[in-house]
């Protein structure tokens, strides 16, 4: 029986198939008692809040719902049936580094494997840049992690392709329990991370890598995993670029307390069928061809773990979470970072906004947001802001991006996002060869940029490209003033709340649950102008609308919320707000789309009116009283939007369903259930938008069906 302590981990292999192996702190008090699989494997990395005994996955799901991850220290493992003990072993913390010498591993290019310090080997992939581009070693170096394919040879990600592109070395590497990486798979786990902070010393430590201190490039799963790892502090890492990131994977999972069984159940299904044994096929056919440590890498994955069951099981937030919120750990991060995200990302939402004001470590940030889908922190209206980030901190000079590569860039992004675009050209040239002074122009930048109206400043509707923008020095932007819109008789809102009350009613739509609009479940095609769609609608009375006519123009920039009074008809409902606007065309336009659950009742700040977002805690959960007037903050997605005067602003209120692309939702409803929304009076509910200073902008408003991300229709009259 081998016995392999990691961080906040214990794996066993080579054990009795169906022994009982009982953990125990060193005094003998029991902890949990596991069964080994038929391969002789048991994984220690959820504990129950007191002893018993897991067997089988249906165990395994009350233990994560209910209990705790294994904290570092010292343990003893004791077989059962034999009495035999083994130990004490220590189980490492994040913060455990390993001597210096550790890192002296060699590193060279194309394919191959590093070890961490808990022994297991991950897959990695070196690329080179081109040295007739950009001449011999040492180059400036950027990591690429994640559990899709970055070690894969044959297949780079679209992150590690571009950097290499623009002349950086590229070392793409699959976390642990995937592809051909040894270890168990667990999504932003603390070993994880650790390994971040091990490959980025190992990677500093390479004799072709300029200055000795890497960076990290990635969208969406390596973006995440960048916050992860710039929270354990590196002292090589340069910086960060997370692009299209999650602040916390529950609130993805559970959006506003409602399970997500759309986008977010298919991503977590993807990574559990991918991280099975040859899993990812390019893994399979290297084990095929001979490659003897990515077989034995994989014998352990008998015992993965069953994320999907997991996250739905778990249905309120507990503490043991906390350090797997990038929200609570990105005050940690050092290094400089460059962020971007969509407002109507159809994968991740828009969430990362909310934990902008949170990176108080870093020297430098440089956020932008803009209006459209999850892959645009690549496109051709952001590339070279990212290059620049990158050639400022990692290869330490004046950014300038190569006459080739800004030749050949329109065609490669003409196949990609369905336009030939400009470039955007080189900043900082002035400056010449002076870095100082160039960085000194750039940190003098304001950190924060909201880019407006993409898909309509080009001649293919859809395609990115912003029409026009605004900076701020931090985020919320501090002229942000919380506007109340309030809800009232006839579909009317007003500055001031009615003074006799009344009521509107809608009533559960069983089927809204499971209605997206997307047509389409290719990701990748969100990279193109337009999408096929069906927006459906809402029957009448399952939908309670307001409209009001926007009389001078006006900006929206920060998180919206509707702060709702509401008369439940049932003890547990959710709730959706949709933010529209209905142009003079006869158009009507999503804005953007926001969901809670009124059960979960303390908010995390409360009467913060910039930021609504509640603890989910099951102690802060109470079932509503039918018929009993209650009062919630039902927060939306952050968003950018300009309201132009002539347009109507309209909210609507219903089950949530329909209004989305990808996400879906497993309601609480109940087929003829009807709930009261009060306006005016005693229970004056309102509509709150963040208000800025409006930028200038073009006069004529854009096409209703060119706003990236935004899909519009027919309007119906209320």
């Amino acid at each position: 029986m081998q016995i392999r302590p990691g961080v906040e981990t214990l794996t066993v292999t080579d054990a009795t198939a169906g022994a009982r192996l009982r953990l125990e702190e060193t005094d003998g008090a029991p902890i949990v008692t596991q069964i080994a699989d038929d391969a002789g494997n048991v994984h220690f990395a959820y504990l129950p809040p007191d002893h018993r005994v897991v067997d089988g996955v249906d165990d395994l799901v009350e233990v994560v719902r209910e209990g705790r991850t294994l904290a570092a220290g010292d343990y003893v493992i004791v077989d059962e049936a034999t009495g035999e003990r083994h130990g004490p072993v220590t189980v490492l913390a994040v913060d455990d580094h390993p001597d210096a010498a550790f890192y002296d591993q060699q590193l060279d290019a194309g394919f191959g494997y590093l070890t961490m310090r808990d022994g297991v080997r991950l897959s990695v992939n070196v690329l080179t840049p081109d040295e007739n581009l950009y001449g011999p070693a040492p180059w400036p170096t950027v990591i690429e992690y994640s559990g899709y394919g970055p070690s894969n040879p044959d297949a780079p990600q679209p992150g590690s392709l571009i950097a290499n592109l623009l002349g950086f070395a590229v070392v793409g590497v699959n976390l642990r329990g995937s592809g051909c990486s040894g270890g168990i798979y667990d999504v932003f786990s603390a070993a994880q991370s650790a390994d971040g902070y091990d490959i980025v010393e190992i990677v500093a430590r390479q004799d072709w890598v300029l200055h000795h201190s890497p960076g990290m490039v990635g969208l969406s799963y390596p973006g995440n995993t960048q916050l992860f790892v710039g929270a354990t502090r590196p002292p090589s890492l340069a910086a960060i670029t997370p692009l299209s990131v999650l602040d916390d994977l529950w609130r993805q999972q559970w959006p506003g307390g409602i399970y997500n069984s759309g986008f977010t159940r298919v991503w977590i299904e993807m990574r559990d069928a991918e991280t099975k044994m040859g899993g990812q096929a390019w893994d399979a056919q290297r084990i095929a061809n001979g490659d003897e440590v990515a077989a034995a890498n994989q014998q352990v994955r008998t015992i993965d773990l069953d994320f999907a069951r997991f996250g739905h099981a778990m249905d309120t937030y507990r503490d043991a979470m906390r350090e797997r919120r990038a929200a609570e750990l990105v005050g940690r991060i050092d290094v400089p970072v460059y962020l971007t995200g969509s407002w109507q990302d159809e994968q991740t939402g828009s969430r990362a906004a909310l934990m902008l004001d949170r990176f108080t470590s870093s020297p430098h940030t440089v956020f932008t947001f803009v209006n459209g889908h999850h892959p645009d922190g690549y496109s051709p209206m952001l590339i070279n802001r990212w290059f620049e980030f990158l050639s400022f901190y990692v290869a330490r000079r004046v950014p300038q991006v190569h006459p080739l590569m800004r030749e050949l860039a329109p065609t490669v992004f003409a196949e990609h996002f369905g336009y030939t675009p400009v470039l955007e050209a080189d900043r900082f040239t002035e400056f010449g060869d002076d870095y100082d002074a160039a960085l000194a122009a750039y940190r003098a930048e304001p950190p924060v940029r909201l880019l407006f109206e993409s898909g309509a400043a080009n001649d293919v509707a859809g395609s990115p490209g912003a029409r026009f923008e605004t900076v701020a020095d931090t985020w919320p932007i501090p002229e942000t003033d919380a506007v109340r819109w309030y809800l009232g008789p006839d579909h009317t809102m007003a500055t001031d709340a009615p003074e006799a009350e009344g009521t509107s009613t809608y009533r559960d739509d069983p089927d809204a649950g499971a209605e997206s609009y997307a047509l389409t479940d290719d990701f990748d095609a969100f990279i193109q102008p337009a999408i096929a769609y069906e927006w459906t609608r809402f029957p009448a009375d399952a939908q309670a609308t307001w409209e009001m006519p926007v009389d001078e123009t006006f900006t929206v920039a920060g998180q919206p919320h509707l702060d709702l009074w509401l008369r439940p008809g049932t003890a547990d409902t959710a709730v959706q707000v949709t933010l529209t606007e209905v142009r003079p065309d006869g158009a009507e336009v999503r804005v953007q789309t926001g969901y809670h659950r009124p059960v979960h009742r303390v908010e995390e700040r409360p009467g913060d009116e910039l930021h609504v977002d509640y603890t989910f805690a099951p102690e802060d959960r109470a079932e509503l009283v039918p018929g009993e007037w209650t009062r919630t903050r039902v927060p939306l997605l952050p968003v950018a939007h300009l309201f132009r005067k002539g347009v109507k602003l309209r909210v609507a209120v219903s089950t949530p369903g329909r209004d989305h692309p990808f996400w879906r939702f497993e309601n609480p409803v109940v087929d003829g259930a009807t709930h009261e929304i009060g306006f005016g009076g005693d229970h004056a509910s309102a509509l709150v938008l963040p208000v800025i200073p409006t930028p200038d902008h073009p006069a004529d408003p854009p096409a209703a069906d060119a706003l990236r991300g935004q899909v519009s229709r027919p309007v119906r009259p209320l």
